[in-house]
């Protein structure tokens, strides 16, 4: 994938190790290699969480929006087939901040900014809006490791 060129979830399944339901990317929008990536996730009445937070009343959890930009995140650090040998690893969040709830129906726009890298360790700023209101907002830190078990894992399930 090339700067600023979008990517489906095909692509997503080839650099993210997370499958349903804890695969939160849909589509990437844009990208370029460690700096930025923008992409989002449609929220659906038929996710997990829409039956328990809240009953009657579902709202997509604060630590899924956490999870979501962490993924998108890890879409700027990784290249396809890259889980198999590096796996980034969430261990910071800083100044979090929830600005209005995501519910069924919202498409969760989102934005990854890498703002430092020093060795293994990778520093990003990332938000997600709906409808160009600020959702949620946070400073992600995280860990790139060799993995030794690896992943065997791949998206040729959607190629079928």
């Amino acid at each position: 994938m090339n700067a600023s060129t979008a990517a489906d979830i095909r692509y997503i399944m080839e650099v993210l190790p997370h499958r349903y339901p804890m695969l939160l990317v849909d589509r990437i929008t844009a990208y370029e290699p460690y700096k930025y990536v923008r992409g989002y996730k449609n929220v659906s009445a038929n996710e997990p969480f829409s039956q328990g937070h809240f009953p009657g009343n579902p709202v997509l959890p604060g630590v899924y929006m956490i999870e979501a930009m962490a993924q998108l995140s890890g879409v700027a650090v990784l290249k396809p087939g890259e889980f198999t040998r590096k796996v980034p690893y969430l261990v910071g969040i800083d100044k979090a901040k929830f600005r209005r709830p995501v519910i069924p129906g919202d498409q969760l726009q989102m934005e990854a900014k890498l703002l430092r890298v020093r060795g293994t360790i990778i520093w990003v700023e990332a938000k997600a809006t709906v409808e160009e209101q600020l959702a949620c907002s946070a400073d992600l830190m995280f860990s790139v490791t060799s993995d030794q078990r690896g992943f065997a894992l791949d998206a040729s399930v959607l190629h079928e």
